[in-house]
């Protein structure tokens, strides 16, 4: 197969200079980390990141079903000299795949003439959304009610089959693939040095071969326990990139007769997979946050009109670990505009969660704001151009880190159902309410003794700083979009402003109250399961204004990167082993 190119030279040479291309390095082969763990857990270790490997095909796939064939196509012209293949291998393997974003919210499309596909490559690449609606009324008027319920579950690739779809499992679809993970995972288990970390392995690996969604649940219920773990391993699930299963709400005949038949349309999973070295000091410093949750589910605003995960009466099903991370693939791995700093899984669509399961927390270091002197270069600059001076002794890297323990927190607090009938929007109001739900729980945290009160101005300052983006984000775009609303909301409510010259100003005093504003709107709009209302919530908030655009114009003068790239030395080294 031949493709064109469709960047030159010249943008490829720019796009991958140091000035343009950031790079996130994962653990070394001399890390201190490695060194400290057991033998045994050594050579775990070397199968895991083995494993890992094999979800960078499976979410290429995933992703395009171009990105495979371009992938060999460049391989080809690199090994007869091609420069230009050379370049474009390099913000290829960045992205994973032909088509990414940049952190200006460009698209940056590899090859020439390939569209962007709304349902990525878990569907047929020339299907539109009218015409998924369409097929998929006629298949519910045929009473083919089970095979739509395939399409539109969380696990399949959707294929053409004469004038219908049809849906084909992960298990059935990416069978090498999970095969090969499988293998991985049972000699990892042999051999690591922890009885449960074994078991939850043995558990995914059952998984992997199984086409039956009880066994993902099994699994995920055993990994959310794992806490004194030395090694972490995590097959995540997640549904940012299709855009094309959630839209079936939006057709009022097909949400009528999706109803009818019970269905409820789920985004795809996008699959990725980290492994990393449990940090002890990290992760105990995080579950001194554990004890506070219920006291956090009873500040959160309309809780008496919802069940939630949490409360003060039982045991909270949640995990805390902090990684030291070795290796990030798939999903994971993807640099496109950012790369994940934190998650909390599984997320509520999940089995698990119905079967007594809870959820576990895992916090990227490598990935956390870097210390080093280009870094703390770039932050100063910003702070010098953005923000007023008075605030600067309140900005603090490690603040970011608090807010994002807060965040994710929040994903366990809220309503734990009925967030899919908000389509396309549920992911960008779902990320809202964690970021107010971290704000405006500051106070009552403050009072606990969690944090100071010199702390807590630090995080909202720290904050304020970064609602702030380079470019306007696309709709797909789910973490930034709720960026930009936050920054519109809270210079709206005056928390906080921005003068003609584009200096922030962030009234302190106000900065909770308005979080809990807008969290409360956010719950009612998740509460009333209506898609109409989750569109009006995005439509009144979501607004690029002159105060927004002076601090881009800003940040694009004093930071161009545009792309970004993770390298992974030690999981490099232990795969050659």
């Amino acid at each position: 197969m031949v493709f064109e190119f469709n960047l030159s030279i010249e943008e490829l040479e720019k796009r991958t200079h140091k000035d343009y291309l950031i790079k996130r390095t994962m653990l070394d082969t001399d890390a201190e980390e490695y060194n400290n763990l057991a033998n045994g857990d050594k050579e775990a270790l070397k199968h895991l990141v083995k494993a890992a490997n094999y979800a960078n095909v499976i979410y290429m796939k995933q992703d395009n079903e171009l990105n495979l064939p371009f992938k060999s196509f460049l391989e080809e012209e690199i090994s007869k000299g091609n420069k230009q293949a050379e370049l474009t291998k390099i913000l290829f393997d960045a992205q994973l795949g032909i088509i990414g974003i940049d952190s200006e919210s460009k698209k940056v499309i590899l090859l020439k003439d390939v569209p962007y596909l709304e349902g990525k490559g878990f569907y047929p690449s020339d299907i539109t959304k009218e015409e998924l609606h369409n097929i998929l009324k006629t298949m519910l008027k045929n009473g083919e009610k089970e095979e739509v319920q395939k399409i539109l579950n969380q696990r399949s690739i959707v294929k053409r089959n004469d004038n219908k779809l049809k849906a084909f499992d992960y298990t059935e679809e990416f069978k090498e693939e999970f095969e090969s993970i499988a293998k991985e995972l049972e000699e990892a288990a042999k051999i690591s040095t922890n009885k449960d970390f074994n078991e939850y392995l043995i558990l995914q690996a059952k998984a992997l071969r199984e086409n039956d969604p009880m066994l993902d649940a099994y699994a995920d219920k055993k990994w959310a326990t794992l806490q004194d773990t030395p090694l972490e391993f995590t097959i995540s699930r997640e549904q940012y990139a299709d855009m094309l299963s959630g839209s079936a709400i939006e057709d009022e005949e097909l949400k009528q007769l999706l109803e009818e038949n019970d269905i409820t349309p789920m985004s795809k999973d996008s699959i990725g997979i980290r492994v990393g070295i449990v940090n002890k000091k990290g992760t105990e410093d995080l579950l001194k946050v554990k004890n506070y949750l219920p006291l956090m589910a009873e500040n959160m605003p309309l809780k008496d009109r919802y069940e939630q995960n949490i409360s003060s009466d039982e045991d909270n099903l949640q995990t805390m670990v902090d990684a030291d991370i070795v290796s990030l693939r798939g999903d994971e791995g993807s640099y496109r505009g950012g790369i994940t700093i934190a998650q909390n899984l599984p997320n509520n669509d999940k089995l698990s969660l119905t079967i007594g399961g809870g959820r576990r927390n895992v916090y990227h270091r490598q990935v956390r704001t870097s210390n080093s002197p280009e870094a703390k270069e770039r932050r100063q600059k910003r702070l010098d151009a953005t923000l007023n001076k008075e605030l600067h002794k309140f900005y603090n890297p490690e603040a970011d880190h608090w807010f994002t323990i807060g965040h994710e927190n929040v994903h366990s607090l809220g309503p734990k159902s009925g967030t899919e009938a908000l389509g396309k929007y549920k992911n960008i109001i779902e990320e809202n309410k964690a970021d107010m739900g971290a704000l405006a729980l500051l106070d009552c945290l403050t009072n606990a003794d969690i944090y100071s009160e010199e702390e807590k101005n630090q995080i909202l300052v720290t904050f304020g700083v970064n609602c702030f983006l380079k470019a306007k984000p696309e709709l797909s775009q789910a973490h930034r979009v709720r960026t930009v609303m936050q920054a519109y909301f809270y210079i709206s409510e005056g928390a906080i402003s921005v003068n003609k010259e584009g200096i922030i100003d962030i009234n302190i005093e106000k900065m909770v109250s308005t979080a809990n504003k807008m969290l409360t709107e956010i719950i009612d709009v998740q509460l009333s399961q209506d898609f109409n209302k989750g569109e009006q919530f995005i439509n009144d908030y979501f607004h690029w204004t002159d105060d927004i655009d002076r601090v881009s114009k800003k940040l694009k003068e004093i930071d161009k990167t545009l792309n970004g790239k993770i390298e992974t030395p030690l999981a490099d080294y232990l795969c050659k082993c």
